[in-house]
């Protein structure tokens, strides 16, 4: 009888401290956080794929949006938060050979499109979570790259996006 009233007393304190109780499900940590501006990221690669900037930047805004409750406000100037930078690098290499006949040159069998973002994050509340660091995913396709940059670019971009927000709200 003992035990059940301690159970009992035990579940009642956490119903009643629970509320007030702040967590997160997607690990993300915006403590002090009110407002972030998200800059343009200017395509600076060698090659520019012409949609690009505009894309990967809003996908960025909306992956904040999706997760947490920051303002994205229209000027770095007194916003809690700030992430800016630039898209440096959009490659395509081959990533395996297939032989030819008739001693033929050798063609790429599958081939990797690479996407590289240079960020800079400054979190104006908590300076010691600022970071500037270059993100970097690939995709391996095979055929040519016109006929599959639809579907492997937005797949990119969602990585990058998420090693970006997980670096600066996750720590991770």
């Amino acid at each position: 009888m003992k035990n059940k009233l301690l159970i009992f007393i035990a579940i009642i304190v956490l119903v009643l401290t629970a509320p007030s109780c702040h967590f997160t499900l997607n690990g993300a940590s915006t403590t002090g956080l009110k407002t972030i501006y998200v800059g343009y990221f200017e395509n600076d690669a060698p090659y520019v794929e012409a949609t690009l900037s505009q894309d990967f930047t809003e996908a960025l805004k909306a992956r904040i949006r999706s997760t947490t409750s920051l303002s994205i406000v229209r000027t770095e100037e007194g916003a809690d938060a700030s992430m800016t930078g630039s898209i440096t690098g959009y490659s395509i290499a081959p990533v395996s050979i297939s032989a030819t006949s008739n001693n033929a040159a050798p063609i790429a069998g599958a081939s990797a499109l690479t996407i590289t973002v240079q960020v800079k994050y400054v979190n104006n509340v908590d300076k010691k979570l600022n970071y500037e660091q270059s993100f970097s995913e690939s995709q391996n396709f095979t055929g040519d790259i016109a006929s599959q940059e639809t579907k492997i670019v937005p797949v990119i971009t969602q990585a990058i996006t998420e090693d970006i927000f997980n670096k600066a709200f996750a720590n991770w």
